[in-house]
């Protein structure tokens, strides 16, 4: 393990070079490269760490941890410790909005990294700019967040409009359904996938059978049951979802119940953490997905970060643990190459930023009606024997399969 960790290091090194990377490897303590101004930096961040969004905020916190390893062990930024304050904001758009504020006038964050839900980071991009304090967010995903013109977001992980684009290349190329519904949460972030997924039948002569939107909060069976029933008198080819974690398991078990021949598809979100599965069960089996990252991908520390994380937490990562991992580092790299703390210099190191992390490479773009944001490819996941398996694009398929029974 110890040797893992100095090859890991020494790739830190090679594509980070912003930062200072000169740890004391053989005893694992802070380098003695720290500066004499013993005040550490310190970045906020704001997660969802109860509620049901927890498990997400769970995961990506442990990544922030690792990374923040990383770095002060590396020798910090500038020679100085970073700091992370962390913020609940419990997946709610009121209580993000205060945790912004304490983390900025109280905790004296001069940097914001996170954001989950779409709908509070929302929220929290909003105070941020006010404040204004630099905010990147490294999951939130709804299209609107980066569209506003705050000048103080920026995004690591795409829009939810280009989630699919995997799952889109993957119906198109290898399934070519005919017809599909749409099942979505009632939120920014699932209703942006819904629009997406339904401009894409409409170009590409799909025809959209039903389009049922829910609130994420009442997901039960009770309430999802009248819902989905009329899907079974004319079965589309696909059922895309998108949802969270607890709405997902739900969702699913009860299309398993009705025994639809569709095939089900998750835009990403809760369908791609470990924890699906395993409150899912065999209703999880066959269950498809777009996901941003998968670890076989050859980007530099990607195969790493997914081993330790997996030996750390007893339990493998998926695209929300890399992103905040990334994101940390990438902020690190920033703030090293800044030339002053102001929020115009952290901004302006931010936009001059190109670099490979082990989520991908990272440029922010103004693109579109976007701004300062990054956009990245994705990638179609299918449940296998309780275990996640890479299917398309092909030459990243984990599993042998035909070519044409590649989805059944």
């Amino acid at each position: 393990m110890r040797e893992m960790f100095k090859k890991f290091i020494l790739l830190l090194i090679v594509i980070f070079p912003g930062v200072v990377y000169s740890a004391n490897l053989e005893t694992g303590g802070v380098s003695k490269n720290i500066s004499e101004n013993n005040s550490p930096i310190i970045i906020g961040v704001p997660i969802p760490l109860s509620g049901d969004l927890k498990p997400f905020g769970i995961l990506m916190k442990n990544s922030f941890e690792m990374a923040k390893k990383d770095i002060n062990k590396a020798g910090g930024i500038k020679g100085r410790l970073l700091k992370l304050v962390y913020g609940d904001d419990q997946g709610k758009a009121s209580v993000g909005e205060q945790v912004i504020e304490k983390l900025v006038t109280e905790s004296k964050a001069i940097m914001l990294v996170g954001g989950y839900g779409s709908n509070s980071t929302y929220a929290m991009a909003r105070i941020a700019q006010r404040l204004n304090v630099p905010f990147l967010i490294c999951t939130a995903s709804a299209d609107k967040i980066t569209k506003m013109g705050w000048k103080n977001i920026y995004r690591l992980n795409p829009p939810v409009s280009e989630y699919t684009k995997g799952l889109e290349d993957f119906w198109i190329k290898e399934l070519k359904p005919k017809s599909i519904a749409i099942i979505h949460e009632y939120g920014m972030y699932g209703t942006s996938s819904a629009l997406r997924v339904i401009e894409f039948c409409r170009d590409n002569s799909i025809e959209i059978e039903e389009v049922i939107g829910y609130v994420e909060e009442k997901a039960s069976s009770t309430y999802f049951r009248p819902m989905i029933a009329p899907l079974t008198e004319e079965p589309p080819d696909v059922i895309y979802m998108v949802s969270y974690l607890k709405d997902a398991v739900c969702l699913v078990k009860e299309l398993r119940k009705i025994k639809i021949k569709s095939l089900l598809c998750g835009g990403a979100g809760g369908f791609t953490l470990n924890k699906f599965i395993e409150l899912a069960g065999d209703s999880a089996n066959n269950v498809l997905t777009a996901t941003l990252w998968t670890p076989n991908l050859r980007y530099p520390g990607a195969k790493e970060y997914y081993e330790r994380y997996t030996e750390l937490y007893s339990t493998p990562p998926d695209y929300h643990g890399v992103e905040a991992y990334s994101a940390l580092i990438l902020a690190s790299d920033s703030l090293g190459r800044a030339k002053n703390y102001s929020s115009k210099g952290i901004r302006t190191a931010l936009d001059k930023t190109f670099m490979v992390t082990p989520f991908g490479p990272v440029k922010f773009y103004n693109y579109k009606d976007f701004e300062r944001q990054n956009s990245t490819q994705t990638q179609v996941l299918k449940i296998i024997n309780r275990k996640f398996e890479c299917i398309w694009p092909l030459h990243l398929c984990t599993v042998e399969q035909n070519s044409g029974n590649i989805g059944k």
